[in-house]
């Protein structure tokens, strides 16, 4: 991964918690960390007109939440660089910025102050479906370790990112990289004048998740691969595998590219008990 690691603050519980793991990614991976508040001005202060005055309670909000977060990340990784930086915008505006220059954001899946609202509403869709970089996105529960890396794998070119990713994930993690592959039964299988060799379905799958890997193995042969082929809803399968990380894959970005966080990446954001990372198609 290159460039920083920038991590959204508010104070919340699960943007606390995103510090805490953007600070462990940053150490795992050597980068720096950019600890970002989003400052959003009310109308009748817009931005441009006047600098905020020293008293302004809402800038001295934003800076006791970025000393607070910075003390904690220092603590948790003291060798990590961390600088801080009050953004001003609206939360989605500065978020999706912020990716232009990061190697990685990471976000609590709710926040307040600075990201008002349920980040899995508007905001994360945007950002996670619009982001020039990797998006993570953390919640304050916390999660017994179990040393696994999982990342959902279809047979369409959307999954490429998301298998580097998850590859480099558990390789500096030393975790084992569970590659989940979900398939359904198609409704005409249901049907007894039509005969589905399901054994050979599932071989079919094998095969292409498979495939879909072997280039990643052979750049990573240290990292220890299993792979999960599961008859069951993707959003099931992928949120039911006990993982570290949940590793997702989503279309390029562009005007609409909110519209193309799919039902499946969507769906494990809202639904995931751990730590997602939403990784983009890369463009042509």
């Amino acid at each position: 991964m290159t460039g920083q690691v920038i991590v959204g603050a508010d104070g919340s519980a699960p943007a606390t918690a995103a510090v805490a793991w953007a600070a462990d990614d940053a150490a795992r991976t050597g980068a720096g960390l950019r600890i970002v508040y989003a400052l959003e001005r009310l109308p009748h202060n817009p931005v441009g007109v006047a600098a905020l005055a020293q008293d302004d309670l809402s800038l001295c909000e934003a800076t006791k939440v970025l000393e607070a977060a910075e003390a904690a990340a220092r603590a948790r990784q003291p060798a990590v660089p961390v600088v801080t930086e009050i953004a001003e915008g609206p939360p989605a505006a500065v978020l999706e910025e912020q990716t232009r220059r990061a190697g990685e954001l990471v976000i609590g899946n709710r926040g307040m102050g600075g990201f008002t609202g349920a980040l899995l509403g508007s905001v994360t869709m945007r950002v996670a479906g619009r982001a020039y970089c990797p998006v993570v996105v953390v919640r304050a529960d916390p999660q017994e370790p179990v040393g696994v890396v999982g990342v959902g794998v279809d047979d369409s070119g959307t999954c490429e990112p998301a298998l580097g990713y998850g590859f480099e994930q558990a390789r500096l993690r030393h975790a084992v990289l569970r590659l989940i592959h979900a398939w359904q039964l198609p409704v005409h299988a249901f049907a007894p004048e039509i005969f589905l060799d399901v054994e050979e379905t599932r071989a079919g799958h094998h095969r292409m998740l498979s495939e879909r890997a072997a280039g990643w193995a052979s750049r990573y042969p240290d990292v220890t691969v299993v792979a999960d082929v599961q008859n069951a809803h993707p959003v099931a399968a992928l949120t039911g595998t006990a993982c570290d990380l949940l590793v997702v894959g989503t279309h390029g970005r562009g005007a609409l590219g909110a519209l193309f966080l799919g039902s499946v990446s969507r769906g494990v954001l809202h639904h995931a008990r751990g730590p997602v990372a939403v990784i983009r198609e890369h463009e042509p």
